[in-house]
Formats: C-alpha cells, sequence, structure tokens
C-alpha cells in the first residue's frame, strides 16, 4: 500500500488537486482538521482551533481516516506532520497524542517519504474553517515546510498554476512504479 500526502499553506489548492485525483480513480482522503471544525463550528464554537483539544481532535480524526481508507494507492490532504507545522504555528507545546501519532506513522512508515508540496497561488481566500490572510498563509507554508524536512521527508514542488497540470504533475508521479 502506498500512501501519498499532500500539504501547503492554506487556500493553494490541495482540494481542488485531491478532487482531480479523485476523478481519474485514485482513492483520497480529506483533510481531518477542516472536518473537525465544520462539526465544531455546526454545534455553534465558532472558533474550535482556539482550544487545546482541538489538536488531539485532529489526530484522532487523521489516524482513524488513515486506517479506513481503502485502495493500493492513497492520496491524503493532509497527515500528521500538518498538525504538528498547525501546533508550532498556534506557538502551543506537542501534545502527547500528536507526540505519539507522530512515532506511529514514522516507526510504521505510514505515508511516502515522498510529499507533494503544493504552494500557495498568490492570495488566499478566507472560508469558515481558514481565517488567515495571504501574509499569515505564507509564515505557514514556511512552518510546514520546516516540519516536514525536520521528520525526514522530501519534498515534491508543485508549482503555482492550471489546476489540470498540476494534477497530471501529482498523478505522473504517483503513476510511476515504486523503486
Amino acid at each position: 500500500m502506498r500512501r501519498y500526502v499532500l500539504t501547503g499553506t492554506p487556500g493553494a489548492g490541495k482540494t481542488s488537486i485531491l478532487r482531480g485525483l479523485d476523478e481519474i480513480g485514485f482513492a483520497v482522503v480529506e483533510e481531518a482538521a477542516t472536518a473537525v471544525i465544520a462539526q465544531a463550528q455546526a454545534r455553534g464554537e465558532d472558533q474550535p482551533w482556539t482550544r487545546a483539544s482541538f489538536i488531539d481532535e485532529v489526530v484522532t480524526a487523521q489516524r482513524q481516516r488513515q486506517l479506513d481508507a481503502t485502495g493500493l494507492v492513497q492520496v491524503f490532504d493532509r497527515s500528521p506532520v500538518c498538525t504538528h507545522a498547525l501546533t508550532t504555528y498556534l506557538g502551543w507545546p506537542m501534545s502527547p497524542a500528536l507526540a505519539a501519532e507522530l512515532e506511529r506513522i514514522a516507526s510504521e512508515g505510514v505515508y511516502e517519504r515522498q510529499v507533494f508540496f503544493v504552494r500557495n497561488l498568490g492570495f488566499c481566500e478566507p472560508t469558515a474553517a481558514r481565517r488567515i490572510n495571504f501574509q499569515e498563509s505564507l509564515a505557514f507554508e514556511k512552518i510546514h515546510e520546516e516540519s516536514y524536512r525536520a521528520f525526514g521527508y522530501e519534498l515534491i514542488d508543485i508549482p503555482a498554476g492550471d489546476l489540470a497540470h498540476r494534477v497530471a504533475v501529482v498523478n505522473s508521479m504517483i503513476s510511476r512504479p515504486p523503486s
């Protein structure tokens, strides 16, 4: 089983690329943090990312999604390394649950070592779950790069550009036989 990760700053187009990969037949796994935020907001909580338990909820959702995913090749919109980047961005200490999950994915080799780093599009549109401006998103992008490199992943750059081209680049990399 091969599990690939799409990462990058919020608003870079990861979800659009993921949908394109789904359309051509890849098993895809949506971002967990967005789902955790949507569930909390549906219960009336405006900014769930401001409470400490948010990180552990994301970690739990990521792990469950990874364990439930099917298909010989899977593409994930983010991973626990992204949750590490979020923790760093928020200035919070790493929770024991996040530390344990990072250890598990490393020791079990859960994700491919090559990670698709989707570059920003030059803007960041706010949503209910994404409330940072473009300048903040650039700082967050840098922290993502640093986190993935610190955990020993190789970043495959997916530059800003036409969606079809970005999907084709990721598809060509994933479709190569494993070495």
